[in-house]
């Protein structure tokens, strides 16, 4: 591999790394095995980069490649829990907006592990990664209405689901006496 496309390939990979990585996480994995999966995901990009840098949307192509590699990470292993000799310790806490932020983001977590894979991974492609509905169909590779209605599937799912109700009333709608 030449230098330039070292230093493009490296420039690309720090540039969105994070946000790959959350990706991982938002589809199902923990935070090493999101780690693991984006790396994974990355090798499988670099070998085939120049193609990945050709494509009209390069990162709709990643993270079809990203969605591909957690879709195989999962029909490999098994993924519950593991019994660990000592309990990990919490971060450090800093008042009630960290504890609320945890909240919240559980409370989204518990909520997508709810979901179906296809249904996650139209939430993460949309409203994680901001994809249009045209882009999440070419990286799901499924025609656009089906976009559109696992989203929608997936929206009224988490409308209602307590992980999400319990820490935003209003997300399960209007209440009593209350206006749109």
């Amino acid at each position: 591999m030449s230098t330039s496309r070292d230093t493009e390939f490296g420039e690309y990979v720090a540039a969105r790394w994070t946000r790959l990585v959350r990706a991982a996480v938002l589809l199902g994995c923990s935070p090493h095995e999101a780690e693991d999966v984006t790396q994974t995901a990355l090798t499988r990009c670099l070998v085939k980069w120049s193609k990945v840098r050709r494509a009209d949307d390069r990162d709709a192509y990643v993270y079809r490649i990203l969605v591909n590699t957690f879709t195989d990470s999962r029909r490999r292993r098994w993924t519950g829990e593991r019994a660990t000799e000592e309990v990990p310790e919490p971060s450090s806490w800093h008042g009630q907006d960290a504890l609320d932020e945890v909240d919240d983001r559980d409370g989204v977590e518990r909520a997508l592990a709810n979901l179906s894979d296809d249904q996650r991974a139209v939430v993460v492609l949309r409203y994680y990664l901001n994809q249009s509905e045209a882009q999440m169909a070419e990286t799901l590779r499924v025609a656009p209405g089906t976009v559109k209605s696992r989203l929608a599937r997936a929206l009224q799912a988490m409308k209602v689901d307590p992980a999400l109700t319990d820490h935003a009333p209003g997300l399960s709608g209007p209440t009593e006496g209350s206006q749109r």
